[in-house]
């Protein structure tokens, strides 16, 4: 048998056991993975002392920088929440675009807030607040709904420090501040189509009403809630100072004495730092939190982590055995006798494994895994296009294999026969406009 043809094969069949063990018999994922990792090793033959250190590797590669990322977005998505900050981001977006635009002013509000938290946390937080939008200003439930939605699903997938984005940044060594200034370029416009345009057009089939509980909650009084321009300022500082790095970087000589100061600063961990600590300051605190209550409410937010913190590391794990067992090789020798943009290559592969897989930060982690040997044979093309390839394509196909579809489902009370109409339909459109907008910035690019 052919040596290539049987490493694929082993891979195929690793896939296709992830996918078996993750949907079929409902094994967590962080156990499916690392069956995968020891399938792959011993199929391929690689020696045991090398086993072990390379699953180490791969995950504390991983982790060691996304663990604090984790962390400190849960602490910012927790302080936003006790603080009502994501209601009064709602309110003031409302007032000022009018309540005819609430489906916008949803997308705006979840944008910001899904930033720092995974697509479910943001879900939980921010519904009571689109059913209250909803009620308020009369506007179609699915329309504003798949606003909502689309704005976390995007942000999930393209926007560091998002965690699951920030791990496709560190797979593929793209700058970070890169990454995000394209994820925004190319997911604003995304999710504009997939949510309120879209959301629009299907609201005339598709009409829901928000439930009961929901329909009498009593109104916090505004004085109650912290400022808008402090509670906006806080979510996005760890971005502006990431962004404020590459800038700096491109403008300024690179043995300038400022440079480890901006270095510093503008890394992802150091930012979201600053950020974790100013919320619990102006969000936590200020606002009458005693530090007792805080450090139970950071706790109740840290318990979430866990699982995601271990799928990811076992992504990570999965990723380096591909590398150290030789399929990386052979899948660069493959992929590259393929006549198709590296970028359209990583949107493909991305969205197959995320219909397959379901979970898109998975779907991402496993492509970034595919991809990473191939791009040594484009050393000009930007790592940084590549992550919003891989997250363009992670975004798209969400159906029954994914948990973020029943978490949804549930949620929102859609029925199920309907789901695929507006939520599975608004996430595949997200993730063709993003391809679209990668292939045409890759051409300003060069």
């Amino acid at each position: 048998m052919d040596q290539s043809f049987y490493m694929l094969a082993t891979l195929g069949i690793a896939i296709l056991m992830i996918i078996v063990l993750s949907i079929k018999f409902r094994i967590h994922a962080f156990i499916s993975l690392t069956a995968a990792c020891f399938l792959i090793a011993f199929a391929t033959g690689m020696p045991l002392a090398k086993i072990g250190p390379s699953i180490e590797a791969g995950m504390g590669g991983t982790l060691g920088f996304l663990a604090p990322i984790l962390a400190l977005g849960a602490i910012i998505g927790k302080m936003m929440e006790i603080s009502g900050g994501a209601e009064k981001l709602s309110r003031t977006l409302i007032n000022f675009l009018g309540k005819n635009k609430a489906a916008w002013a949803m997308m705006i509000v979840a944008y910001i807030c899904g930033i720092p938290v995974f697509l479910q946390v943001g879900i939980v937080l921010l519904t009571p607040i689109l059913f209250c939008v909803v009620i308020e200003s009369k506007q179609p439930l699915v329309q504003v709904a798949l606003s909502m939605l689309a704005a976390l699903t995007v942000v999930h997938c393209v926007i560091p420090p998002h965690p699951a984005a920030m791990a496709i940044a560190l797979a593929l060594k793209a700058d970070v501040g890169k990454v995000i200034f394209y994820g925004l370029l190319i997911g604003l416009p995304a999710t504009a189509i997939a949510g309120p345009f879209f959301g629009k057009i299907i609201s005339k089939k598709y009409d829901f009403q928000p439930p009961d509980r929901y329909c009498n909650i009593e109104r916090v009084p505004d004085s109650a809630l912290p400022h808008f321009g402090v509670t906006l300022f806080t979510i996005l500082l760890p971005l502006l100072l990431m962004i404020g790095k590459t800038i700096i970087e491109l403008v300024a000589d690179k043995n300038a004495p400022f440079m480890p100061i901006v270095n510093f600063i503008g890394s992802p961990i150091t930012a979201l730092f600053i950020a974790a600590i100013l919320s619990y300051y102006v969000m936590g605190w200020k606002r009458g939190h005693s530090l007792t209550e805080l450090a139970k409410q950071i706790d109740s937010a840290m318990g979430p982590m866990a699982s995601i913190i271990l799928v990811i590391g076992a992504a990570g794990a999965f990723n380096r055995v591909i590398l150290d067992s030789g399929i990386g090789d052979v899948l660069k020798q493959v992929l590259t006798t393929i006549q198709i943009s590296p970028l359209i290559m990583a949107w493909v592969i991305a969205i197959v494994m995320r219909f397959a897989i379901g979970s898109a930060t998975v779907a991402m982690m496993t492509s970034a895994g595919f991809i990473t040997p191939v791009l040594a044979v484009y050393p000009n093309l930007d790592p940084a296009l590549v992550a919003i390839a891989i997250g363009a394509g992670a975004i798209g196909a969400s159906h029954v294999t994914d948990p973020g579809f029943w978490f949804v489902k549930e949620a929102l009370g859609i029925p199920m026969n309907k789901m695929f109409g507006i939520y599975t339909a608004s996430t595949t459109i997200a993730s063709v406009v993003g391809l679209i907008g990668v292939m045409i910035l890759a051409q300003f690019l060069g």
